[in-house]
């Protein structure tokens, strides 16, 4: 025979969830405030790469002053990078403190002070859940996005965020704000081929970089990549090109039959290619 809750403690419970429901809805901010909440910490990278390109990326100051992360894609081969608010104040940003290639998440050191700095999630987001980025894509500087948690997937390793917020050319280490303004990724990559089928990682990735560690200047990494590829082969960059290519085509050779992923650096923008390499497909 099972007890009764007395009719007066059913109540109480009642009560008790409800309220607590009503909290939870009340953290929740409408997408106006999250982004009012989020914008002076926002930050539109202008970058050039060691080739002459010039494209647009993005950052957020978090952790501590003069720090900001993005994506490490963004800001791994460039030999200058400087740094835009939304209220047009600009600034350098003089190297990269401390990153993770295969996560794709950089932290940058930026040339500002007495700015305020985003929050962090502690808590990991539910799928499902309504998700925002915040980036220039294509350009069009410091715009908001919407769109929800799509799934978890696991990718290259480890676990990555599938979102269905729009991802363009500029967007790239982004902050992916849930419900309540604190950052839950960092925008990485699209899935080519499909409809916002886009990724991040996770911010908890970044508290495995270490904040205090020395700065490396564009500079100095321009030299270690020059030296790198001296000692590799004393090739001109033509030759290392073609070389790279012909690599790529035995490799793909070899994979008939077989799934590959493909990764497309561009302009700051990561795309991966996922495919069964077809008979014939490299001649």
């Amino acid at each position: 025979m099972y007890d009764m809750v007395p009719p007066a403690r059913s109540l109480a419970l009642a009560a008790i969830i409800s309220g607590s429901s009503l909290l939870n809805r009340a953290e929740e901010l409408p997408a106006e405030r999250i982004y009012e909440k989020s914008l002076p910490s926002a930050l539109t990278l202008r970058v050039e790469n060691k080739a002459g390109d010039r494209y647009v990326g993005t950052a957020f100051l978090a952790i501590k002053e003069g720090v900001a992360i993005t994506a490490w894609h963004v800001i791994y081969d460039a030999v200058k990078v400087t740094a835009k608010f939304s209220d047009g104040a600009s600034c350098d940003v003089l190297g990269f403190i401390d990153y993770d290639e295969l996560k794709d998440i950089a932290l940058i050191k930026v040339a500002a002070s007495n700015r305020p700095l985003m929050t962090l999630a502690n808590n990991k987001p539910v799928v499902g859940m309504r998700m925002y980025v915040i980036g220039s894509p294509k350009g069009y500087e410091f715009s908001i996005g919407d769109g929800l948690l799509s799934q978890v997937q696991k990718v290259d390793g480890f676990n990555q965020y599938q979102v269905s917020c729009p991802f363009s050319p500029g967007n790239s280490g982004g902050p992916i704000l849930n419900n309540r303004g604190e950052v839950v990724g960092v925008a990485a990559w699209t899935r080519n081929g499909a409809q916002n089928v886009n990724f991040a990682t996770p911010i908890a990735e970044a508290f495995d970089l270490n904040p205090g560690k020395r700065i490396t200047r564009w500079k100095e990494l321009r030299k270690t990549t020059l030296l790198s590829s001296t000692d590799k082969k004393r090739n001109a960059p033509a030759d290392e090109s073609a070389q790279s290519a012909q690599d790529l085509k035995k490799l793909l050779g070899k994979s008939t039959g077989k799934e590959v992923t493909v990764t497309v650096v561009q302009d700051g923008q990561q795309e991966k290619f996922i495919f069964t390499v077809p008979p014939d497909f490299v001649k």
